[in-house]
């Protein structure tokens, strides 16, 4: 009974409260791609999914062993969901629609006595039906567009942190 009573209660703390994933980011690091001696001074680096919201969240974390080299991380989020055309005699032909969100970036970071500190990103809100339907494209102007309810899905994320004056990202977070 008292399983059953945990199970319960731990069920509506994820429903009130979200639940995040990071299970399926896969994380990449090129060390040619930042100055010689950049390590993980403290935090952790990470991006997670809360699936209730469908909302990207990356960590805090500081990097040292930077020097006077600046860095910019970006957060980029691309959203699909399906959407129906629909004509007068009531046909519905079925249409994917991609939408990629507003990136994030935190813009030029500084270092600091050769650390720098990478502030946490968040991915915009996630795209509205109007903007899916926007995007899609019916067989002609007398066709209604509908967006198919419970569709809309985060199909991918990319977070980097790239080092000016270098090739390539430092830090490359791919997911979901």
């Amino acid at each position: 009974m008292y399983k059953r009573f945990f199970a319960i209660i731990a069920a509506l703390a994820m429903l009130m409260f979200g639940v995040t994933t990071s299970a399926l980011a896969a994380t990449t690091i090129t060390p040619a791609a930042a100055p010689t001696g950049t390590h993980l001074q403290s935090g952790t680096i990470g991006c997670s999914v809360n699936t209730a919201t469908q909302v990207v969240s990356c960590t805090t974390f500081e990097l040292a062993g930077v020097g006077n080299t600046n860095a910019t991380a970006t957060l980029i989020t691309t959203y699909t969901a399906t959407v129906q055309c629909r004509n007068r005699g009531g046909q519905i032909v079925e249409v994917k629609s991609q939408v990629k969100a507003a990136e994030a970036t935190t813009g030029d970071i500084a270092p600091k006595n050769g650390r720098l500190r990478v502030p946490a990103l968040s991915s915009s809100t996630v795209p509205t039906a109007a903007q899916f339907e926007a995007q899609a494209t019916c067989p002609n102007g007398n066709w209604t567009k509908e967006l198919l309810g419970g569709t809309i899905t985060l199909s991918s994320f990319t977070y980097t942190l790239h080092f000016a004056g270098f090739t390539g990202d430092y830090i490359t977070i791919t997911g979901p």
